[in-house]
């Protein structure tokens, strides 16, 4: 999510996201969005897809008078404001070093990027040195803010009217609902576990996987939606509000990540807020906040995945325990206060690069 803007009450700050319509990065890129406009900053977002050419990024900049800019996503987001004499942070994303890193011509437009760019944000120590290793020029200049995490559920959702939409017509009081929320695109790889979630349903009919997200690859949605059409016990439904998201998670029996990669996934420390049990694939950026049978259970294949749900719907001091973690987890390091703090402190340096 590139973010384009200004000084204090000055007109433009700009925030451009590479994927607004993929829900994670679309709320964090909100969430910091809001820090700034706190600040006394305008600000203004943007999807990197409505601006794919430099010329059109330069029309914006003087358009909209743009002062300075924030890029989530180091290739897809911070590529476009190379050369445009506009200061510019990033944030990394997740696939700019988990999978961009690894096609030597992105990693090297990554790394010219990091050249120009006045600071960088990891949300993971591990993140950041991964990095470093590879950029040693930009070592300086990475910071560590992990994720800052606020749920506000929807008082008003009814949870009855989710299941029924979900073509789930069971009694909500016999059900454990899994929820997987995610972007249908593969690096989320939301067909991971259906099978093997299927054969459990056979067993037991009241356990469902529910999958959340907008469509965000169409070839792969395809794909998804046929697998799942003739997969008893699994359901699909398009994304939703986040008010009506922050709800239906704190109304499901637990919470899943399936990902091939990530960066820190919101989900996962939402439900950890809402006190909902996490279970994830076992991969650098899910273990960095999911300590295994502390603050969530963290499996390696999908018949490790069943055989810890199933202990989870069957031990409820193993639930409660996890849930109570999860949620001090959260506090602690996830503080959307300090997350604040630190992007207010990392834009003084931006406005300042503009004044000299």
């Amino acid at each position: 999510m590139p973010c384009v803007g200004g000084g204090p009450r000055a007109p433009g700050w700009a925030r451009c996201t590479p994927g607004a319509r993929e829900r994670a990065q679309d709320a964090h890129g909100a969430l910091c969005m809001e820090h700034l406009e706190a600040a006394g900053h305008i600000c203004l977002l943007k999807d990197t897809s409505d601006l794919e050419s430099s010329s059109e990024i330069a029309h914006f900049i003087k358009a909209e008078k743009l002062e300075a800019a924030l890029a989530l996503h180091l290739y897809r987001g911070g590529r476009l404001l190379q050369g445009h004499g506009i200061p510019f942070g990033i944030i990394f994303g997740g696939t700019d070093l988990n999978e961009d890193i690894n096609q030597r011509e992105k990693n090297q437009v990554m790394g010219k990027v990091l050249e120009e760019a006045r600071f960088a944000v990891a949300f993971t120590e591990s993140m950041k040195e991964m990095a470093q290793m590879q950029w040693p020029h930009a070592r300086d200049k990475i910071y560590v803010q992990s994720q800052g995490i606020v749920t506000v559920p929807n008082a008003a959702f009814n949870w009855n009217t989710f299941l029924h939409c979900s073509g789930i017509n069971q009694s909500a009081d016999n059900l454990h609902i899994f929820l997987l929320v995610c972007g249908l695109r593969q690096v989320k790889d939301p067909l991971y576990l259906v099978d093997a979630f299927s054969e459990w349903h056979q067993e037991e009919p009241n356990v469902y996987m529910v999958i959340v997200g907008p469509e965000v690859d169409p070839v792969f949605t395809r794909e998804v939606k046929a697998k799942v059409k003739r997969t008893p016990g699994v359901r699909l439904l398009r994304e939703m509000p986040q008010e009506d998201l922050h709800a239906a998670l704190k109304n499901c029996f637990a919470v899943l990540n399936s990902s091939v990669s990530e960066g820190m996934s919101a989900a996962i420390l939402e439900a950890m807020d809402l006190e909902v049990p996490v279970l994830a694939r076992n991969i650098p950026g899910n273990a960095a906040v999911v300590k295994h049978e502390v603050t969530g259970l963290l499996f390696s294949d999908p018949q490790e995945f069943v055989q810890l749900a199933k202990r989870l719907v069957s031990d409820p001091a193993l639930e409660k325990e996890i849930v109570a973690n999860g949620k001090e987890y959260v506090r602690m390091y996830h503080s959307w206060q300090v997350e604040r703090d630190t992007y207010q402190n990392l834009i003084c340096t931006l406005e300042g690069s503009t004044e000299e």
